[in-house]
């Protein structure tokens, strides 16, 4: 069955997210990648969330990249805002509460952020052959706060991201294979690895609430897919159906969540699923989480796949960059 007609079968209201198991995320074997890839597909088609478990990622460095979340939150505001994101012209940096409006109908976000991109852990400098860092609409180097604050901070940070990136690599043959295209397809198409991450910090919510202000407000992400680890133990993240009912999201101990985006929504013509959810911190207690968003290099052109095309289906979007699209998004959210 085409992708067209796979994804009007499956097409229908999720109540749960499924998990799924990446022990054969490094099989060479084509009848457990098959496998692994449809299981992929299912999740991408119904739900555009899934949970992985068995993921690689070891947790003492999960464990070391939230310590240096708590320690990075816990500084004076005023130390912080040494490196906000407004006095940079690629969004990196510090993001102060309620800096941030995901949902154009909310009050702010509540939360704080930090960001940043991909950095050598050798060397505090992009990669110097990456042109999509170093050039265009996204460029320009991350930003740290002061090894007199936080020692190590940066190279604990940096050891995480690269583990996450190595899994989101691991991924996009996956995904390739689940729309049905050879393996290497992303391979030209993300040589860079324009992937952006965030630890976050959401205070409780307690006493008088305003509906219009929440953790994060309903949206959906930019680039192709987000690896997200959440805290365990504190429900926020929530997930919107076709019902236009919220499903919880849960952590999983051992897992993480992975979500897709706007990018492949767009290349897939909204085969693949970009989600609408929100993150709700009414847990008493201070929540902490750290998204890597994962997108394409950032002059890839964002065009609908052929499969993803028909008649019935027409192209839903117009075409543009990855990096137009996500510095867009970026300007919107922050009002740059």
């Amino acid at each position: 069955m085409s992708l067209v007609g796979t994804a009007q079968l499956l097409d229908q209201d999720f109540q749960d997210v499924p998990v799924i198991d990446l022990q054969n995320i490094s099989s060479t074997d084509p009848i457990r990648r098959r496998k692994l890839a449809d299981e992929i597909r299912d999740a991408c088609i119904r739900v555009g969330f899934f949970y992985v478990k068995n993921h690689g990622i070891p947790e003492d460095v999960i464990n070391a990249v939230l310590e240096e979340a708590k320690s990075f939150f816990a500084l004076p505001l005023e130390k912080k805002m040494e490196i906000e994101h407004r006095k940079t012209p690629n969004f990196k940096g510090y993001s102060p509460l309620l800096s941030g409006n995901n949902d154009p109908n909310g009050g702010g976000d509540l939360q704080e952020g930090f960001e940043f991109g991909w950095e050598s852990p050798d060397q505090s400098k992009v990669d110097p052959e990456d042109d999509s860092s170093t050039s265009g609409v996204m460029a320009g180097a991350n930003v740290w706060p002061s090894e007199d604050y936080i020692p190590g901070f940066r190279e604990r940070v940096l050891r995480y991201y690269h583990a996450a990136v190595n899994l989101g690599k691991m991924m996009f043959p996956l995904f390739a294979l689940a729309l049905d295209l050879p393996e290497a397809f992303f391979d030209d198409k993300t040589q860079h690895s324009a992937a952006l991450m965030k630890l976050l910090h959401y205070p409780p919510q307690t006493g008088p609430i305003d509906e219009r202000v929440i953790g994060i407000g309903a949206h959906t992400d930019w680039e192709c897919f987000t690896i997200l680890w959440q805290e365990p133990g504190i429900q926020a993240l929530q997930v919107l159906n076709s019902e236009k009912k919220w499903i919880n999201a849960p952590p999983i101990p051992g897992t993480l969540v992975i979500n897709l985006g706007d990018q492949f929504a767009r290349w897939t013509n909204d085969i693949f699923k970009s989600t609408v959810h929100r993150a709700i911190n009414r847990s008493g207690v201070r929540r902490y989480s750290i998204p890597l968003f994962f997108g394409t290099d950032y002059n890839v052109k964002l065009e609908p796949m052929l499969s993803c095309i028909s008649p019935e289906r027409p192209p839903k979007y117009e075409v543009i960059t990855a990096g137009e699209y996500v510095k867009g998004k970026l300007q919107a959210t922050y009002s740059h």
